[in-house]
Protein backbone atom coordinates (compact mmCIF):
# COMPACT_ATOMS: atom_id res chain seq x y z
CA UNK A 1 0.00 0.00 0.00
CA UNK A 2 1.53 3.50 -0.79
CA UNK A 3 1.29 6.22 1.01
CA UNK A 4 1.05 9.81 -0.26
CA UNK A 5 1.41 13.09 2.18
CA UNK A 6 -0.67 16.34 1.80
CA UNK A 7 2.22 18.84 2.89
CA UNK A 8 -0.19 21.68 5.07
CA UNK A 9 2.52 24.62 5.55
CA UNK A 10 2.19 25.70 9.47
CA UNK A 11 0.03 28.23 9.72
CA UNK A 12 -2.61 30.15 11.86
CA UNK A 13 -1.90 29.20 14.91
CA UNK A 14 -5.44 29.35 15.99
CA UNK A 15 -5.46 26.01 17.75
CA UNK A 16 -9.26 24.58 16.58
CA UNK A 17 -11.02 26.42 19.86
CA UNK A 18 -12.66 30.02 20.16
CA UNK A 19 -10.54 32.20 18.12
CA UNK A 20 -7.91 34.37 19.61
CA UNK A 21 -8.38 37.98 17.87
CA UNK A 22 -5.06 38.94 16.79
CA UNK A 23 -5.39 35.55 14.31
CA UNK A 24 -7.69 36.55 11.90
CA UNK A 25 -8.94 36.16 8.12
CA UNK A 26 -11.01 38.14 5.62
CA UNK A 27 -12.90 37.09 3.16
CA UNK A 28 -14.99 38.71 0.21
CA UNK A 29 -17.20 37.28 -2.31
CA UNK A 30 -18.42 39.00 -5.43
CA UNK A 31 -20.94 37.11 -7.77
CA UNK A 32 -20.99 37.15 -11.55
CA UNK A 33 -23.85 40.36 -11.65
CA UNK A 34 -21.89 42.42 -9.60
CA UNK A 35 -18.99 41.67 -11.34
CA UNK A 36 -18.10 44.37 -14.31
CA UNK A 37 -17.01 41.89 -16.87
CA UNK A 38 -19.32 39.08 -15.52
CA UNK A 39 -16.66 37.25 -13.51
CA UNK A 40 -17.14 35.88 -10.01
CA UNK A 41 -14.21 36.50 -7.87
CA UNK A 42 -13.76 35.61 -3.88
CA UNK A 43 -10.53 37.28 -1.79
CA UNK A 44 -8.96 35.66 1.05
CA UNK A 45 -6.14 36.96 3.75
CA UNK A 46 -4.70 34.16 5.24
CA UNK A 47 -3.43 36.42 8.56
CA UNK A 48 -1.28 34.83 11.31
CA UNK A 49 1.53 36.44 12.73
CA UNK A 50 3.37 32.97 12.04
CA UNK A 51 2.45 32.20 8.91
CA UNK A 52 5.10 32.51 6.38
CA UNK A 53 3.61 33.49 3.05
CA UNK A 54 4.37 31.66 -0.21
CA UNK A 55 2.54 30.03 -3.11
CA UNK A 56 1.41 26.44 -2.60
CA UNK A 57 1.07 23.76 -5.81
CA UNK A 58 0.02 20.32 -6.37
CA UNK A 59 0.31 18.91 -10.09
CA UNK A 60 -2.41 17.30 -11.35
CA UNK A 61 -2.04 13.40 -11.05
CA UNK A 62 -3.27 9.66 -11.34
CA UNK A 63 -2.77 7.87 -8.55
CA UNK A 64 -2.66 4.03 -7.97
CA UNK A 65 -5.59 1.83 -6.36
CA UNK A 66 -4.79 1.77 -2.88
CA UNK A 67 -2.43 4.61 -2.27
CA UNK A 68 -3.05 6.53 0.97
CA UNK A 69 -2.82 10.13 1.99
CA UNK A 70 -1.18 11.33 5.28
CA UNK A 71 -3.21 14.38 6.40
CA UNK A 72 -1.35 16.67 8.54
CA UNK A 73 -2.99 19.96 10.19
CA UNK A 74 -2.47 23.38 8.34
CA UNK A 75 -2.05 24.85 11.69
CA UNK A 76 0.30 22.88 13.76
CA UNK A 77 1.91 20.36 11.23
CA UNK A 78 0.14 18.27 13.50
CA UNK A 79 -0.08 13.98 11.95
CA UNK A 80 -3.79 13.39 12.00
CA UNK A 81 -4.35 10.56 10.37
CA UNK A 82 -4.62 8.49 7.01
CA UNK A 83 -7.48 8.45 4.11
CA UNK A 84 -7.34 6.86 0.83
CA UNK A 85 -6.17 8.94 -1.90
CA UNK A 86 -8.52 9.62 -5.06
CA UNK A 87 -7.29 8.21 -8.36
CA UNK A 88 -7.22 11.48 -9.97
CA UNK A 89 -6.71 14.78 -8.69
CA UNK A 90 -6.52 18.01 -10.37
CA UNK A 91 -3.74 20.51 -10.59
CA UNK A 92 -4.30 23.09 -7.61
CA UNK A 93 -2.01 26.73 -6.98
CA UNK A 94 -2.74 28.71 -3.89
CA UNK A 95 -6.54 28.48 -3.43
CA UNK A 96 -7.47 27.17 -6.83
CA UNK A 97 -7.86 24.36 -9.13
CA UNK A 98 -7.33 24.19 -12.38
CA UNK A 99 -11.23 23.86 -13.32
CA UNK A 100 -11.55 27.23 -11.90
CA UNK A 101 -12.88 26.36 -8.45
CA UNK A 102 -11.58 28.79 -5.88
CA UNK A 103 -11.82 28.32 -2.19
CA UNK A 104 -11.14 30.48 1.09
CA UNK A 105 -12.01 30.65 4.91
CA UNK A 106 -11.82 32.69 7.92
CA UNK A 107 -12.21 30.53 11.82
CA UNK A 108 -15.06 31.74 13.76
CA UNK A 109 -14.40 29.16 16.49
CA UNK A 110 -18.12 29.02 17.70
CA UNK A 111 -18.92 26.47 20.39
CA UNK A 112 -15.76 24.81 22.14
CA UNK A 113 -17.71 21.78 22.67
CA UNK A 114 -18.52 20.93 19.55
CA UNK A 115 -14.30 20.43 18.92
CA UNK A 116 -13.41 16.62 17.79
CA UNK A 117 -9.78 16.02 18.50
CA UNK A 118 -10.12 12.54 17.23
CA UNK A 119 -11.33 13.97 13.75
CA UNK A 120 -8.61 13.44 10.69
CA UNK A 121 -9.62 16.45 8.77
CA UNK A 122 -8.98 19.55 9.54
CA UNK A 123 -10.11 22.58 8.12
CA UNK A 124 -6.93 23.60 5.93
CA UNK A 125 -6.80 20.00 4.41
CA UNK A 126 -10.49 20.40 3.88
CA UNK A 127 -9.77 22.97 1.67
CA UNK A 128 -6.82 21.82 0.25
CA UNK A 129 -7.91 18.32 -0.64
CA UNK A 130 -11.59 19.20 -1.84
CA UNK A 131 -9.78 21.45 -4.42
CA UNK A 132 -7.44 18.43 -5.72
CA UNK A 133 -11.21 16.34 -6.19
CA UNK A 134 -13.61 18.78 -6.78
CA UNK A 135 -14.42 20.84 -9.98
CA UNK A 136 -16.94 23.54 -9.23
CA UNK A 137 -18.81 24.95 -5.69
CA UNK A 138 -21.49 22.66 -5.85
CA UNK A 139 -19.57 19.56 -5.90
CA UNK A 140 -17.27 20.92 -3.40
CA UNK A 141 -20.02 21.44 -0.96
CA UNK A 142 -20.74 17.45 -1.67
CA UNK A 143 -17.07 16.58 -0.85
CA UNK A 144 -16.58 18.74 1.83
CA UNK A 145 -19.67 17.02 3.75
CA UNK A 146 -18.85 13.25 2.82
CA UNK A 147 -15.05 14.18 3.60
CA UNK A 148 -15.77 15.13 7.30
CA UNK A 149 -18.93 12.37 7.81
CA UNK A 150 -16.48 9.86 6.74
CA UNK A 151 -13.07 10.59 8.35
CA UNK A 152 -14.09 13.16 11.36
CA UNK A 153 -13.85 16.96 11.70
CA UNK A 154 -10.59 17.95 13.84
CA UNK A 155 -11.22 21.93 13.51
CA UNK A 156 -13.87 24.41 15.49
CA UNK A 157 -16.20 26.81 13.43
CA UNK A 158 -15.07 27.80 9.84
CA UNK A 159 -17.00 29.76 6.86
CA UNK A 160 -16.04 28.52 3.28
CA UNK A 161 -16.07 31.11 0.45
CA UNK A 162 -16.58 28.58 -2.37
CA UNK A 163 -16.79 29.69 -6.30
CA UNK A 164 -15.87 28.64 -9.70
CA UNK A 165 -16.77 30.64 -13.12
CA UNK A 166 -20.59 30.73 -12.59
CA UNK A 167 -21.39 30.55 -8.83
CA UNK A 168 -20.60 31.69 -5.20
CA UNK A 169 -21.61 29.90 -2.08
CA UNK A 170 -20.76 30.74 1.16
CA UNK A 171 -20.72 27.03 3.75
CA UNK A 172 -20.63 27.47 7.54
CA UNK A 173 -19.67 24.60 9.03
CA UNK A 174 -18.64 23.47 12.78
CA UNK A 175 -18.41 20.09 14.09
CA UNK A 176 -20.92 17.80 16.64
CA UNK A 177 -18.59 17.03 19.66
CA UNK A 178 -15.82 14.72 21.11
CA UNK A 179 -15.83 11.43 19.07
CA UNK A 180 -18.57 12.58 16.60
CA UNK A 181 -17.96 12.32 13.12
CA UNK A 182 -19.60 14.50 10.72
CA UNK A 183 -20.35 18.40 11.17
CA UNK A 184 -23.70 20.71 11.11
CA UNK A 185 -23.31 22.62 8.30
CA UNK A 186 -25.78 25.26 6.29
CA UNK A 187 -24.27 26.49 2.57
CA UNK A 188 -26.26 29.49 1.14
CA UNK A 189 -25.65 30.61 -3.16
CA UNK A 190 -24.75 34.42 -3.17
CA UNK A 191 -27.80 35.89 -5.35
CA UNK A 192 -26.61 37.08 -8.53
CA UNK A 193 -25.68 41.18 -8.63
CA UNK A 194 -24.82 40.61 -5.21
CA UNK A 195 -21.96 41.01 -2.77
CA UNK A 196 -21.41 38.96 0.56
CA UNK A 197 -18.16 38.71 3.38
CA UNK A 198 -17.11 36.50 6.31
CA UNK A 199 -14.59 37.96 8.54
CA UNK A 200 -13.89 35.29 11.54
CA UNK A 201 -17.74 35.31 12.54
CA UNK A 202 -20.64 32.99 11.23
CA UNK A 203 -23.26 34.69 9.20
CA UNK A 204 -25.51 32.76 8.32
CA UNK A 205 -28.33 33.83 10.75
CA UNK A 206 -31.94 32.34 9.43
CA UNK A 207 -32.66 30.36 6.11
CA UNK A 208 -34.77 29.15 3.85
CA UNK A 209 -36.05 25.22 5.42
CA UNK A 210 -35.93 22.34 2.60
CA UNK A 211 -38.74 22.29 0.16
CA UNK A 212 -37.35 19.50 -2.08
CA UNK A 213 -36.83 22.67 -4.91
CA UNK A 214 -34.83 25.90 -3.79
CA UNK A 215 -33.80 24.03 -0.46
CA UNK A 216 -32.53 20.96 0.91
CA UNK A 217 -30.94 18.90 3.69
CA UNK A 218 -27.75 16.97 3.57
CA UNK A 219 -30.27 13.66 2.99
CA UNK A 220 -30.56 14.93 -0.81
CA UNK A 221 -27.34 16.12 -1.29
CA UNK A 222 -26.84 14.27 -4.68
CA UNK A 223 -29.53 17.21 -5.56
CA UNK A 224 -27.31 19.83 -5.28
CA UNK A 225 -26.63 19.35 -8.74
CA UNK A 226 -30.03 20.91 -9.42
CA UNK A 227 -29.24 24.69 -10.34
CA UNK A 228 -32.79 25.19 -8.83
CA UNK A 229 -31.09 23.93 -5.55
CA UNK A 230 -29.71 27.49 -4.02
CA UNK A 231 -29.34 26.76 0.25
CA UNK A 232 -28.24 23.26 1.18
CA UNK A 233 -28.37 22.38 5.60
CA UNK A 234 -27.11 19.28 7.17
CA UNK A 235 -29.94 17.71 8.09
CA UNK A 236 -29.73 17.51 12.14
CA UNK A 237 -28.18 21.74 12.11
CA UNK A 238 -31.73 21.90 14.10
CA UNK A 239 -31.89 18.63 16.16
CA UNK A 240 -28.58 19.35 17.52
CA UNK A 241 -29.17 22.51 18.73
CA UNK A 242 -32.22 20.99 20.64
CA UNK A 243 -30.20 18.46 22.06
CA UNK A 244 -27.49 20.60 23.73
CA UNK A 245 -30.45 23.28 24.76
CA UNK A 246 -29.29 25.86 22.86
CA UNK A 247 -32.28 25.99 20.66
CA UNK A 248 -36.00 25.76 21.46
CA UNK A 249 -38.12 27.42 19.42
CA UNK A 250 -40.00 26.80 15.87
CA UNK A 251 -37.68 25.33 13.15
CA UNK A 252 -38.25 28.32 10.52
CA UNK A 253 -36.90 30.41 13.63
CA UNK A 254 -33.37 28.73 13.94
CA UNK A 255 -30.63 30.71 13.55
CA UNK A 256 -27.08 28.78 12.84
CA UNK A 257 -25.38 31.96 14.05
CA UNK A 258 -26.89 32.96 16.98
CA UNK A 259 -27.08 29.22 18.13
CA UNK A 260 -23.34 28.17 17.00
CA UNK A 261 -21.91 31.41 17.46
CA UNK A 262 -23.29 33.73 19.47
CA UNK A 263 -22.24 37.56 18.71
CA UNK A 264 -20.65 39.78 21.66
CA UNK A 265 -19.23 43.31 20.95
CA UNK A 266 -15.71 41.50 19.81
CA UNK A 267 -17.46 39.45 17.15
CA UNK A 268 -18.85 42.67 16.25
CA UNK A 269 -16.09 45.14 16.43
CA UNK A 270 -13.04 42.75 15.31
CA UNK A 271 -15.41 40.59 12.69
CA UNK A 272 -18.20 41.94 11.68
CA UNK A 273 -16.85 45.55 11.61
CA UNK A 274 -14.55 44.16 8.35
CA UNK A 275 -17.39 43.15 6.63
CA UNK A 276 -19.52 46.05 6.95
CA UNK A 277 -16.26 48.07 6.06
CA UNK A 278 -16.32 46.56 2.45
CA UNK A 279 -20.02 46.80 2.48
CA UNK A 280 -20.18 50.63 3.56
CA UNK A 281 -17.38 51.08 0.19
CA UNK A 282 -19.60 49.58 -2.06
CA UNK A 283 -23.26 50.30 -0.73
CA UNK A 284 -24.18 54.01 0.27
CA UNK A 285 -26.87 52.75 2.80
CA UNK A 286 -24.88 50.72 5.31
CA UNK A 287 -24.21 54.01 7.57
CA UNK A 288 -27.26 52.58 9.49
CA UNK A 289 -25.49 49.68 10.17
CA UNK A 290 -22.46 51.85 12.00
CA UNK A 291 -23.35 51.02 15.38
CA UNK A 292 -23.91 47.59 15.10
CA UNK A 293 -20.09 47.26 12.89
CA UNK A 294 -18.57 49.42 16.16
CA UNK A 295 -20.81 46.87 18.65
CA UNK A 296 -22.80 49.43 19.93
CA UNK A 297 -26.00 48.18 18.70
CA UNK A 298 -25.91 43.99 18.08
CA UNK A 299 -29.94 43.93 18.05
CA UNK A 300 -30.06 44.95 13.89
CA UNK A 301 -27.64 42.19 12.31
CA UNK A 302 -25.82 43.38 9.09
CA UNK A 303 -27.46 41.16 5.89
CA UNK A 304 -25.56 38.15 4.57
CA UNK A 305 -25.22 39.90 1.49
CA UNK A 306 -25.46 43.43 -0.43
CA UNK A 307 -26.04 44.79 -4.04
CA UNK A 308 -23.32 47.20 -4.53
CA UNK A 309 -23.68 50.88 -5.82
CA UNK A 310 -21.69 50.09 -9.19
CA UNK A 311 -20.17 46.92 -10.80
CA UNK A 312 -16.51 46.03 -10.23
CA UNK A 313 -13.72 45.11 -11.35
CA UNK A 314 -10.64 42.66 -10.16
CA UNK A 315 -8.74 45.66 -9.33
CA UNK A 316 -11.99 47.80 -7.68
CA UNK A 317 -11.73 44.28 -5.53
CA UNK A 318 -7.96 44.61 -4.88
CA UNK A 319 -8.41 47.54 -3.42
CA UNK A 320 -11.52 46.78 -0.95
CA UNK A 321 -9.00 44.52 0.41
CA UNK A 322 -6.68 47.82 1.20
CA UNK A 323 -8.42 48.74 3.84
CA UNK A 324 -7.89 50.05 7.69
CA UNK A 325 -11.41 51.70 8.11
CA UNK A 326 -10.36 55.05 6.28
CA UNK A 327 -12.71 57.21 6.07
CA UNK A 328 -15.02 55.56 8.75
CA UNK A 329 -15.27 56.56 12.80
CA UNK A 330 -12.92 53.53 13.24
CA UNK A 331 -9.95 55.22 11.09
CA UNK A 332 -6.41 53.74 12.93
CA UNK A 333 -4.57 56.72 11.41
CA UNK A 334 -6.29 59.31 12.78
CA UNK A 335 -5.38 59.21 16.47
CA UNK A 336 -1.97 59.32 18.78
CA UNK A 337 -1.86 55.71 18.37
CA UNK A 338 -1.27 55.99 14.49
CA UNK A 339 2.26 58.04 15.39
CA UNK A 340 3.45 61.21 13.92
CA UNK A 341 3.06 59.32 10.42
CA UNK A 342 -0.58 58.11 10.58
CA UNK A 343 0.31 54.59 10.39
CA UNK A 344 -2.06 52.38 9.21
CA UNK A 345 -1.08 49.83 12.10
CA UNK A 346 -1.39 48.86 15.59
CA UNK A 347 1.61 46.74 17.31
CA UNK A 348 0.18 43.96 18.99
CA UNK A 349 -1.43 42.34 21.41
CA UNK A 350 -4.90 43.77 20.67
CA UNK A 351 -6.12 44.62 24.18
CA UNK A 352 -4.25 46.43 26.93
CA UNK A 353 -4.65 47.85 30.40
CA UNK A 354 -4.78 51.59 31.60
CA UNK A 355 -5.28 52.39 35.23
CA UNK A 356 -7.53 49.18 35.42
CA UNK A 357 -9.63 49.80 32.54
CA UNK A 358 -9.25 47.32 29.61
CA UNK A 359 -8.83 49.07 25.84
CA UNK A 360 -8.41 47.54 22.03
CA UNK A 361 -6.64 48.21 19.10
CA UNK A 362 -9.05 47.85 16.14
CA UNK A 363 -8.75 44.79 13.94
CA UNK A 364 -9.04 45.99 9.92
CA UNK A 365 -8.95 44.02 6.82
CA UNK A 366 -5.65 45.13 6.41
CA UNK A 367 -3.09 43.79 9.18
CA UNK A 368 0.71 43.41 9.65
CA UNK A 369 0.02 39.82 10.45
CA UNK A 370 -0.67 38.86 6.70
CA UNK A 371 0.89 35.85 5.07
CA UNK A 372 -0.11 35.43 2.07
CA UNK A 373 -3.75 37.12 0.42
CA UNK A 374 -5.58 36.76 -3.30
CA UNK A 375 -8.56 37.80 -5.51
CA UNK A 376 -9.37 34.48 -7.15
CA UNK A 377 -11.05 35.65 -10.06
CA UNK A 378 -13.15 32.59 -12.21
CA UNK A 379 -14.51 33.53 -16.06
CA UNK A 380 -17.05 31.01 -17.56
CA UNK A 381 -15.97 32.73 -21.45
CA UNK A 382 -12.78 31.27 -21.30
CA UNK A 383 -10.85 27.62 -20.50
CA UNK A 384 -10.45 26.72 -17.49
CA UNK A 385 -7.44 26.59 -17.08
CA UNK A 386 -7.10 30.00 -18.87
CA UNK A 387 -10.32 31.81 -17.18
CA UNK A 388 -9.10 30.97 -13.90
CA UNK A 389 -6.70 34.15 -11.98
CA UNK A 390 -5.13 33.72 -8.60
CA UNK A 391 -4.11 37.50 -8.26
CA UNK A 392 -1.33 36.60 -5.81
CA UNK A 393 0.20 38.64 -2.80
CA UNK A 394 2.07 38.34 0.24
CA UNK A 395 2.30 40.48 3.70
CA UNK A 396 0.33 43.63 4.37
CA UNK A 397 -2.65 43.59 1.91
CA UNK A 398 -2.49 47.29 1.89
CA UNK A 399 1.17 47.44 1.20
CA UNK A 400 1.26 44.02 -1.12
CA UNK A 401 0.98 43.64 -5.08
CA UNK A 402 -1.31 41.08 -7.03
CA UNK A 403 0.49 39.30 -9.12
CA UNK A 404 -1.37 37.13 -11.77
CA UNK A 405 -0.90 33.54 -11.51
CA UNK A 406 -3.31 31.34 -14.35
CA UNK A 407 -5.06 28.22 -12.61
CA UNK A 408 -3.87 26.26 -15.44
CA UNK A 409 0.02 27.32 -14.62
CA UNK A 410 2.23 24.38 -13.76
CA UNK A 411 5.11 25.64 -12.10
CA UNK A 412 5.44 28.16 -9.23
CA UNK A 413 7.58 31.11 -9.02
CA UNK A 414 10.86 30.69 -7.62
CA UNK A 415 9.90 34.29 -5.50
CA UNK A 416 6.97 32.84 -3.98
CA UNK A 417 7.40 29.30 -3.92
CA UNK A 418 7.56 26.50 -1.34
CA UNK A 419 10.82 26.46 0.31
CA UNK A 420 12.81 30.07 -0.38
CA UNK A 421 12.78 30.76 3.33
CA UNK A 422 10.45 30.18 6.05
CA UNK A 423 8.96 32.59 9.11
CA UNK A 424 12.48 32.56 10.93
CA UNK A 425 15.04 32.07 7.51
CA UNK A 426 15.41 35.31 6.17
CA UNK A 427 15.87 34.79 1.76
CA UNK A 428 17.05 38.05 0.02
CA UNK A 429 14.59 36.91 -2.83
CA UNK A 430 11.69 35.87 -1.51
CA UNK A 431 8.13 37.60 -2.08
CA UNK A 432 7.87 37.52 1.95
CA UNK A 433 10.46 39.17 2.99
CA UNK A 434 10.68 42.07 0.19
CA UNK A 435 7.38 42.75 0.93
CA UNK A 436 8.25 43.09 4.37
CA UNK A 437 10.94 45.46 4.32
CA UNK A 438 8.89 47.85 2.40
CA UNK A 439 5.79 47.08 4.59
CA UNK A 440 7.92 47.95 8.13
CA UNK A 441 9.86 50.71 7.22
CA UNK A 442 6.31 52.39 6.23
CA UNK A 443 4.81 51.69 9.10
CA UNK A 444 7.09 54.65 10.58
CA UNK A 445 7.26 57.25 7.96
CA UNK A 446 3.34 56.13 6.15
CA UNK A 447 2.67 59.68 5.05
CA UNK A 448 5.45 60.80 2.65
CA UNK A 449 5.80 57.37 1.53
CA UNK A 450 2.38 56.46 0.27
CA UNK A 451 2.34 58.22 -2.23
CA UNK A 452 5.24 56.41 -3.96
CA UNK A 453 4.02 53.22 -2.97
CA UNK A 454 0.69 53.78 -4.40
CA UNK A 455 1.91 54.95 -7.62
CA UNK A 456 4.14 51.49 -7.60
CA UNK A 457 1.36 49.30 -7.05
CA UNK A 458 -1.25 50.40 -9.85
CA UNK A 459 2.07 50.36 -11.96
CA UNK A 460 2.40 47.37 -11.91
CA UNK A 461 -1.35 45.70 -11.07
CA UNK A 462 -2.96 47.81 -13.82
CA UNK A 463 0.10 46.72 -16.08
CA UNK A 464 -0.91 43.09 -15.24
CA UNK A 465 -4.71 43.83 -16.09
CA UNK A 466 -3.92 45.08 -19.42
CA UNK A 467 -1.28 42.48 -19.76
CA UNK A 468 -3.49 39.75 -18.97
CA UNK A 469 -6.59 40.62 -21.34
CA UNK A 470 -3.80 39.96 -24.46
CA UNK A 471 -2.24 37.29 -22.46
CA UNK A 472 -6.20 35.77 -22.37
CA UNK A 473 -7.26 35.87 -25.73
CA UNK A 474 -3.65 34.27 -26.88
CA UNK A 475 -3.82 31.42 -24.94
CA UNK A 476 -7.88 30.81 -25.51
CA UNK A 477 -6.66 30.73 -29.43
CA UNK A 478 -4.05 28.18 -28.58
CA UNK A 479 -5.75 25.99 -26.62
CA UNK A 480 -8.81 25.38 -29.09
CA UNK A 481 -5.45 23.84 -31.26
CA UNK A 482 -2.58 23.05 -28.82
CA UNK A 483 -3.48 23.25 -25.30
CA UNK A 484 -0.46 21.68 -24.61
CA UNK A 485 1.17 24.98 -25.44
CA UNK A 486 -1.22 27.05 -24.26
CA UNK A 487 -0.62 25.61 -20.45
CA UNK A 488 3.15 26.36 -20.99
CA UNK A 489 2.38 29.98 -22.20
CA UNK A 490 0.21 30.44 -18.93
CA UNK A 491 2.26 28.77 -17.06
CA UNK A 492 5.40 31.47 -18.50
CA UNK A 493 3.43 34.48 -18.00
CA UNK A 494 2.71 33.90 -14.69
CA UNK A 495 6.39 32.79 -13.19
CA UNK A 496 7.47 35.78 -15.13
CA UNK A 497 5.31 38.15 -13.48
CA UNK A 498 5.84 36.50 -10.01
CA UNK A 499 9.59 36.81 -10.18
CA UNK A 500 9.19 40.49 -11.72
CA UNK A 501 6.86 41.74 -9.19
CA UNK A 502 9.49 40.47 -6.58
CA UNK A 503 12.32 42.04 -8.62
CA UNK A 504 10.59 45.51 -9.14
CA UNK A 505 9.65 46.01 -5.29
CA UNK A 506 13.17 44.80 -4.24
CA UNK A 507 14.97 47.35 -6.29
CA UNK A 508 11.71 49.60 -5.22
CA UNK A 509 12.67 48.68 -1.62
CA UNK A 510 16.23 50.35 -2.30
CA UNK A 511 14.87 53.77 -3.70
CA UNK A 512 12.58 54.05 -0.57
CA UNK A 513 15.29 53.68 1.81
CA UNK A 514 17.78 55.95 -0.53
CA UNK A 515 15.10 58.96 -0.86
CA UNK A 516 13.71 58.75 2.93
CA UNK A 517 16.79 57.37 4.92
CA UNK A 518 17.74 59.72 8.69
CA UNK A 519 14.16 61.42 8.27
CA UNK A 520 14.77 63.20 5.16
CA UNK A 521 12.98 63.15 1.99
CA UNK A 522 16.22 63.60 -1.12
CA UNK A 523 15.61 63.73 -5.01
CA UNK A 524 17.57 63.65 -7.72
CA UNK A 525 18.70 66.52 -9.32
CA UNK A 526 20.72 67.02 -12.33
CA UNK A 527 24.21 67.94 -12.77
CA UNK A 528 24.86 70.78 -14.55
CA UNK A 529 27.76 71.19 -16.86
CA UNK A 530 31.00 72.41 -15.20
CA UNK A 531 29.78 69.64 -11.88
CA UNK A 532 31.50 66.65 -11.14
CA UNK A 533 28.44 66.32 -9.01
CA UNK A 534 25.47 67.91 -7.18
CA UNK A 535 24.18 67.12 -4.48
CA UNK A 536 20.86 65.82 -4.08
CA UNK A 537 17.67 68.18 -3.28
CA UNK A 538 16.60 67.77 0.29
CA UNK A 539 13.28 68.67 2.28
CA UNK A 540 12.75 67.52 5.61
CA UNK A 541 8.87 67.86 6.40
CA UNK A 542 9.19 66.97 10.43
CA UNK A 543 6.12 66.16 12.04
CA UNK A 544 2.29 67.78 11.27
CA UNK A 545 1.08 70.79 13.30
CA UNK A 546 -0.80 68.10 15.00
CA UNK A 547 2.12 66.20 15.88
CA UNK A 548 3.72 69.45 17.28
CA UNK A 549 0.73 70.12 19.25
CA UNK A 550 0.50 67.33 21.00
CA UNK A 551 4.42 66.94 21.81
CA UNK A 552 3.97 70.94 23.14
CA UNK A 553 0.74 69.84 25.00
CA UNK A 554 2.09 66.99 26.99
CA UNK A 555 5.85 68.38 27.74
CA UNK A 556 4.97 72.26 28.85
CA UNK A 557 7.45 74.17 28.30
CA UNK A 558 10.11 71.89 28.28
CA UNK A 559 11.45 72.48 24.96
CA UNK A 560 10.48 75.88 24.45
CA UNK A 561 13.28 77.99 23.13
CA UNK A 562 14.29 81.41 25.53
Amino acid sequence: MKKTILFLITGLMIAGIALPIANACTNFLITRGASKDGSTMITYSADSHVLYGELYYWPERNWEPGTMLDVYEWDTGKFLGTIPQAGHTFNVVGNMNNHQLAIGETTYGGRRELRNTDGIIDYGSLIYITLQRAKNAREAIKTMSELVNQYGYYSSGESFSIADENEVWIMELIGKGPGKKGAVWVARMIPDGYVSGHANQARITTFPLADGKKSITSKELDRIFDPAVETVYAYDVIDLAREKGWFDGKDKEFSFSDTYAPLDFGAARFCEARVWAMFNRVNDKMGKYLDYAMGYDLDERMPLWVKPDEKLSAHDVMELMRDYYQDTPMDMSKDIGAGPFASTVRWRPMTFEVDGETYFNERATSTQQTGFSFVAQCRNWLPDPVGGILWFGVDDTYYTVYSPMYCGMQEVPHSFEKGNGDIMTFSDDAAFWVFNQVSNFAYHRRMPMEEDIKNKQRELEEGYVEETSIIDRIADELFNTEPALAVKYITDYSVDAGNKTVSEWKDFYAFLFTKYMDGNVKEKREVPEGYIYVTPKLSQPGYSKEWYENIVKTTGDRYKQR
